[in-house]
């Protein structure tokens, strides 16, 4: 059995594994201390998981999946990491806000994921999906350095520091530079997520939802 991509493949799955536990333990503790919040982001890990399990076959067995599966796969993918995006924000936005304002805006999150599961049904490049995670972490990381301010919130910290590392992330995924043939942008982009999962994870674990 040939394998296209090993190394993005194998960097993929590693994603699943850190996500998947990650997440289980925050939808746990989320639960037992009734945080909304901690338990949407333990979704969004879970939603990650799924997007990188996906991704990392859709790279691994092109030829095997055929271009029918190879699609199946890679819309799973997006999808879920859009899904994830959008618990991340709603997440962000039970532990900063409430009333109003909180109903409000996860209106317009909903209605910004809504837009974007209909803008990628037609649209494959993955810089849609950067674009759609960025700007998520853009207003998730004002709402934490907003609560730094108000509150000294003590997630903020853990969760500028995960998004700064995700920034990085990105601009090399996107820039397409690679240290190897056989270690690439997609595989580089895979091991600093990991690095920014943990530090969203360390501030997820420490969210607390706003008082209504």
């Amino acid at each position: 059995m040939t394998i296209s991509e090993p190394m993005t493949m194998f960097t993929d799955y590693l994603v699943t594994l850190l996500a998947a536990s990650l997440g289980i333990h925050l939808i746990i503790e989320g639960k037992a201390r009734s945080t909304r919040s901690e338990i949407l982001w333990g979704w969004a890990f879970m939603a990650t998981a799924l997007g990188a399990l996906a991704g990392g076959t859709s790279h691994g067995f092109i030829e095997q999946l055929g271009e029918d599966g190879w699609d199946l796969l890679w819309r799973i993918t997006v999808y879920a990491i859009g899904t994830a995006s959008f618990l991340l924000l709603a997440g962000g936005l039970v532990a900063a806000l409430s009333g109003p304002w909180r109903r409000l805006l996860l209106l317009v999150a909903f209605v910004k994921f809504g837009g974007y599961l209909w803008w990628m049904a037609s649209h494959d490049d993955f810089r849609f999906v950067i674009n759609d995670y960025g700007s998520t972490m853009a207003v998730v990381l004002l709402l934490q350095l907003w609560q730094w301010w108000a509150r000294r919130a003590p997630s903020a910290p853990w969760v500028v520091g995960g998004i700064a590392v995700s920034f990085v992330a990105s601009l090399i995924q996107q820039s397409e530079f690679a240290l190897h043939q056989h270690f690439n942008h997609n595989d580089i982009f895979h091991v600093i997520q990991m690095l920014a999962l943990w530090l969203l994870y360390r501030g997820g674990r420490l969210l607390e939802d706003a008082g209504d």
